[in-house]
């Protein structure tokens, strides 16, 4: 690619909130391939989105904190996302968000409709735009199994799909995490 296109290129995404999406099956390695791509330059955010419901889920999030260094600050934000990145973005170099599928999880468990849901997505992806700070998005492909037999389940597979796309046609550099081998593929 000449510089002159690479320029070009270049310049249709604005300096500011630059995004990058690590999708990957579970337990393929997508978490730490996303720790390595925010890199050891702070102020860092760890915003996490799960929530200790269960002893399994407990002891999960304690060994995803275990793989963080201590520079990390972490941020236990389980809807209010975007509002958060919004108010508080601007305070970091780099936001790890792990995991939006999660996310997607708590907002259809308090009630919200897809539409929702996707509104919320586009406001998310607005914060992050508005930040200065790399933010580093970490989201399951869960396009690559069986059709799940629950409609409820298939319907949350789907919006997982779209609020992926939604993400990626966004995003700076997208990543495929196979096995713990990033994959490019944006």
């Amino acid at each position: 690619m000449s510089p002159r296109k690479r320029s070009r290129r270049q310049s249709a995404r604005p300096a500011k909130g630059r995004i990058i999406l690590v999708l990957g099956g579970a337990a393929s390695g997508k978490s730490e391939v996303a720790l390595r791509l925010a890199g050891p330059r702070g102020p860092q955010a760890f915003v996490a989105t799960g929530q200790g419901l269960d002893d399994e889920m407990i002891q999960r999030i304690a060994r995803h904190r275990a793989t963080r260094s201590p520079v990390w600050e972490t941020v236990e934000e389980p809807i209010e996302v975007e509002a958060w990145i919004a108010k508080h973005g601007s305070r970091y170099r780099t936001i790890l968000l792990d995991c939006v599928t999660l996310w997607l999880s708590n907002l259809i468990g308090i009630g919200l409709s897809e539409a929702t849901v996707c509104t919320r997505v586009m406001s998310l992806l607005r914060a992050m735009r508005a930040t200065a700070a790399r933010v580093v998005i970490v989201s399951n492909e869960l396009g690559l199994g069986l059709v799940p037999a629950e409609p409820s389940a298939r319907a949350f597979r789907d919006l997982a799909g779209q609020v992926n796309q939604l993400i990626a046609a966004e995003a700076n550099e997208v990543l495929f995490v196979v096995s713990g081998i990033p994959l490019g593929l944006k």
